[in-house]
């Protein structure tokens, strides 16, 4: 069993009957689902799922679990998502797989929201591995970037094989890379006030429960 097996596994204890549950997505992720359908499978449970994205939904669709679209939810109890960064203060850098604004939403909904991750994920300071995406209006995109470029950050219009990066939620993604040492909260609030932008991934005093996993063994980390 490799780590993200074993923190996945461990992520099980808080699930329970009729609970109603977000999946997350990603590899992480993805392991979460399949364990959660075996357990599903194996003892019958009375449980509802919702999904991230498109990639999660059919993943567990595929392994039986019952589905349910976001628009039928008033709340969750627990989500359970991986992360791309975690910062000593619990924020999080998520989105690299661009479904900001789903995420997000369940993020809201949930009482818990439980993060995967092992020790390659912890950074000193959010955007120290990867730049921070950010969802944008398809038509406001220009004017965000030249705002973005102003305060001295590097933008990339973020594309794939067949061209331009679109979310589910038919919108852009930019990558920024700020070249100032702000803190995750300045972050949070100037990407915030920002019009255009419909949502980014910095994941800002959101996290509930951390669970590390390093070697097989699964820490717990919560807000002090």
């Amino acid at each position: 069993m490799n780590d993200k097996q074993a923190v996945a596994e461990y992520a099980l204890t808080y699930v329970q009957n009729d609970m109603t549950i977000g999946l997350g997505t990603g590899s992480t992720a993805n392991y979460f689902i399949e364990v959660l359908a075996r357990r599903y499978q194996q003892e019958n449970l009375q449980i509802k799922t919702v999904a991230s994205s498109l990639v999660s939904q059919l993943k567990a669709q595929q392994l039986g679990l019952p589905i349910i679209a976001i628009e039928h939810i008033e709340k969750l109890d627990i989500y359970v998502d991986g992360a791309d960064e975690v910062a000593p203060d619990m924020t999080l850098l998520k989105g690299r797989g661009s479904d900001l604004v789903k995420e997000k939403l369940l993020v809201e909904a949930a009482e818990q929201f439980i993060v995967l991750i092992d020790s390659s994920k912890q950074v000193q300071r959010i955007g120290d591995n990867f730049p921070i995406p950010a969802e944008v209006l398809p038509f406001a995109w220009q004017l965000v970037q030249q705002k973005m470029l102003k305060s001295g950050t590097k933008v990339i219009l973020r594309e794939t094989d067949s061209g331009l990066a679109v979310t589910s939620c038919g919108n852009l993604v930019l990558d920024l890379t700020f070249g100032s040492k702000l803190s995750a909260a300045m972050l949070n609030d100037l990407l915030n006030s920002t019009p255009g932008i419909i949502e980014h991934g910095i994941f800002h005093n959101l996290a509930d429960i951390i669970l590390l996993v390093n070697k097989g063994k699964v820490t717990k980390i919560t807000r002090k």
